[in-house]
C-alpha cells in the first residue's frame, strides 16, 4: 500500500469511484458496446439469428425503452449465446471473457509488452518479465470464494477472441467493490475503444456480482488523460482529510480548477467565502526533493527501482509525516495507547510480533517508523496487516 502526500504532490491523486447500481453509460459508451458486439457477432449472424430467434413484442418494447448494461456487455460472448440457446448460427468471432488467477504466462506477457511499447511508448529494454510479474501478478490479496459465490482477491480478466488474448484487466475484488488496477489491449484492436469496453464491463461486474462500487484508481485533475473517468458517473471523490465521499459535480470540478489541492478544509473555506486555493506547508526537507518523488508512485512494477528513484531513502527526519501535516493522518493523540508491539512483522521467511524482535525495545527509529505506518493506514488495518521489513 502507499498513500500519496496530497499537499506535497505535484499532481494530487484522488480516489474515484462510481456506484455501479446507478451508473448510467453515456451515449458514446453505449455506441461503443454496440459496435463491438456487431463486429464480434457479424452481420450475417445478426440477420440469421433475428429470423431464427425472433423477439416478442414485449422484448422489443423493453429494448427500445431501456438500456441494459449487463445485457449489452455480455451480448457478444459465446457463452452467453449458448446460454440463450442462440447457436446456431455461428457468430463471426468467438469471444470469451473469464476471470483467471493472477499468474504469469508468456501469453499475458506478450500482450503486456505490446501494450507498454505501442501505447505507453516504453523502450523495449525497460519492459521485462520481472517487471510485469512484480507489477501485475504479485498481490497481497488471497483469492477466495464467499458462500454467496462472490469472488474475492486479485484476478486477471482475460478477453480472448478466436482463442487469442487481445486484452486483459487486472482487478482487485473486495467485499464492496471492483477495483481496476490496470488494463491493457493489443494494438491490433485499438480501433474498438477497449478502454470504454473494459470500464463498462467492470462496472457491470460490480453490479451483477453484488460488489456495488466500481473503483477506477486515482483521478488526477491536472492530467487531461484522466478526465475520462468523470464520464462513468455519477461518481465521487474521496476526501483526503475526512475519508468521506464528495459528489463530483460542477461545484467540485470548479474547485479543482482553481485549487492545487482540494479537501474538506478547501471546501469549507470556499463555503465561508475565504477562497479555495491551498498551498503545501513548509517542509523540513527541500520542496524540490519532495515534488520529484510524487511522480514515481505507481509508475513502475519494480518496487526496488521505485525506492531508488524516489530519493526518500536518505535524509528523511524522524516523524516526517507528522511534521508535514499530511492530510488524513491520525495524530499521536488519536493513536492513543495503540500497542505497536502487536503489529505483525515479516522479515524474510520469518513472521512474528514486533515486540518479539530483539531490536524492538532498543531501536527508537523502528518504533517511530511503526507509529508513522499506523497513523497512515489507521488502527483497524494496522491490527490485521503484516508489515514486511526489507
Amino acid at each position: 500500500m502507499y498513500k500519496p502526500h496530497m499537499t506535497f504532490s505535484c499532481c494530487p491523486q484522488y480516489t474515484i469511484r462510481s456506484d455501479a447500481e446507478i451508473f448510467k453509460p453515456t451515449r458514446d459508451q453505449r455506441q461503443c458496446l454496440h459496435k463491438w458486439a456487431r463486429y464480434v457477432l457479424g452481420e450475417n449472424y445478426i440477420a440469421e439469428a433475428a429470423k431464427k430467434y425472433p423477439k416478442s413484442k414485449e422484448e422489443k418494447k423493453i429494448q427500445r425503452s431501456e438500456f441494459s448494461l449487463i445485457e449489452s456487455v455480455h451480448a457478444p460472448e459465446y457463452s452467453h449465446l449458448e446460454k440463450l440457446q442462440r447457436i446456431p448460427p455461428e457468430p463471426a468471432h468467438k469471444l470469451d471473457v473469464k476471470l483467471e488467477p493472477p499468474v504469469f504466462t508468456e501469453e499475458k506477457y506478450a500482450l503486456f509488452e505490446n501494450y507498454q511499447r505501442t501505447v505507453h511508448h516504453e523502450p523495449p529494454l525497460e519492459i521485462s518479465r520481472g517487471g510485469f510479474t512484480n507489477f501485475l501478478c504479485r498481490t497481497p490479496l488471497k483469492n477466495s470464494t464467499m458462500p454467496s459465490g462472490m469472488e474475492l482477491g486479485t484476478y486477471h480478466q482475460c478477453y480472448r477472441l478466436d482463442g487469442r488474448l487481445v486484452a486483459m484487466s487486472v482487478l482487485d475484488l473486495l467485499t464492496e467493490c471492483v477495483s481496476g488496477v490496470y488494463f491493457m489491449y493489443h494494438q491490433d484492436y485499438s480501433r474498438w475503444s477497449f478502454g470504454k469496453l473494459s470500464a463498462c464491463r467492470e462496472a457491470a461486474l460490480a453490479r451483477e456480482g453484488g460488489y456495488r462500487y466500481y473503483y477506477m484508481g486515482f483521478y488526477i485533475h491536472s492530467c487531461p488523460k484522466m478526465w475520462y473517468k468523470r464520464d462513468y458517473g455519477p461518481c465521487h471523490l474521496l476526501d483526503p482529510e475526512t475519508y468521506t465521499w464528495n459528489l463530483f459535480d460542477a461545484g467540485l470540478a470548479n474547485l479543482l480548477d482553481k485549487s492545487k489541492y482540494v479537501g474538506a478544509s478547501t471546501i469549507q473555506a470556499k463555503a465561508s467565502g475565504k477562497g479555495g486555493t491551498t498551498e503545501a506547508p513548509e517542509s523540513p526537507i527541500g520542496r524540490s526533493q519532495i515534488e520529484t518523488t510524487g511522480s514515481h508512485q505507481g509508475d513502475s512494477g519494480d518496487d526496488e527501482d521505485r525506492g531508488e528513484e524516489s530519493g526518500w531513502e536518505e535524509d528523511v527526519p524522524p516523524w516526517f509525516i507528522f511534521e508535514t501535516a499530511m492530510p488524513g493522518l491520525l495524530s499521536k493523540q488519536e493513536l492513543g495507547n495503540f500497542d505497536l508491539g502487536n503489529i505483525k512483522i515479516r522479515i524474510g521467511d520469518t513472521e512474528g510480533l514486533a515486540k518479539d524482535l530483539p531490536m524492538f525495545e532498543d531501536i527508537m527509529e523502528l518504533q517511530e517508523a511503526l507509529t508513522e505506518v499506523v497513523a497512515t493506514v489507521g488502527t483497524e488495518i494496522a491490527r490485521n496487516m503484516v508489515l514486511v521489513l526489507r
